[in-house]
């Protein structure tokens, strides 16, 4: 069984509530759907106030820390030893904004440029992921291990697609997928980077790619796969995943077999 320690109990006291505020909105999406307005503005005002909420929480608990928010952007801090929050109050919003039930709330602490901590929760599920640094990655009260399977022909991999307008490379994209395809047996696109990640450390899925990621969308993900034996990186094989916001990982078996199918992909 875990150790729950005070810092578990900050992040997972504030992941509670702002869960309780977004499985009251996803409530209302269903009915927003068929409005002349439509929905996207309720779930930007669903984004915020989670994020709110986690502020809140988190600035109450570690007055001196600073933040790094996905939407309100940067506050500095005061710790000496420049601990700050990374969040993602809503990873999987396009989900969320078609009443798809698969999104999460992601907070990460980094201390002097690491990731010393993170959570993964999806409050309809109530599944919350966990890891520190040096202690392990958990799902609730269960240890986690990545997958141990051996084989790429056994392999199930998960990625995202490139968003329009955003520096997305859809050429590249779909050559690598096409080079994943033959050679697992399956690629998964469900639309929640934290979630892929934490499903990487589960088990669930055996190794995860993803071009152009945002801090806040993967900082707790890397540390849970990290935590749970696997291994991250990014397309050139280094390890400045936050700074690149390129991410592939997976077990220590398949690591090497999916940067190679990644990198030797070439675009048509």
């Amino acid at each position: 069984m875990a150790v729950r320690s005070a810092l578990y109990n900050v992040v997972f006291k504030a992941c509670q509530k702002a869960a309780r505020s977004l499985r009251r909105d996803f409530g209302e999406v269903e009915n927003l759907q068929v409005s002349k307005k439509g929905p996207a503005d309720f779930v930007s005002t669903a984004d915020k106030q989670a994020e709110k909420l986690l502020y809140e929480e988190l600035k109450h608990a570690r007055p001196k820390y600073g933040f790094l928010m996905e939407e309100s952007g940067t506050v500095e801090g005061t710790d000496p030893n420049k601990q700050r929050w990374i969040i993602d109050p809503l990873d999987g919003t396009l989900n969320f904004l078609h009443g798809i039930p698969h999104f999460a709330i992601s907070v990460a602490l980094e201390e002097k440029g690491e990731i010393i901590a993170g959570a993964v929760y999806q409050p309809l599920t109530d599944e919350f992921y966990w890891a520190e640094k040096g202690a392990g990655a958990y799902l609730n009260d269960r240890r986690l291990r990545v997958s141990g399977r051996r084989n790429m022909q056994e392999s199930v991999m998960a990625t995202g697609i490139p968003v329009t307008g955003l520096g997305g490379d859809h050429n590249t994209f779909i050559a690598q997928q096409l080079a994943v395809m033959g050679a697992t047996a399956g690629v998964r696109r469900f639309g929640a980077a934290a979630l892929d990640l934490a499903w990487v450390a589960s088990g669930r899925f055996d190794g995860y790619w993803e071009h152009k990621l945002n801090p806040w969308d993967i900082a707790a993900g890397l540390l849970l796969v990290k935590e749970a034996g696997g291994y991250v990186s990014d397309f050139a094989g280094r390890t400045e995943v936050l700074e690149s916001g390129d991410v592939v990982a997976a077990n220590d078996a398949l690591h090497a077999p999916l940067l190679k199918l990644l990198r030797g992909a070439k675009s048509a």
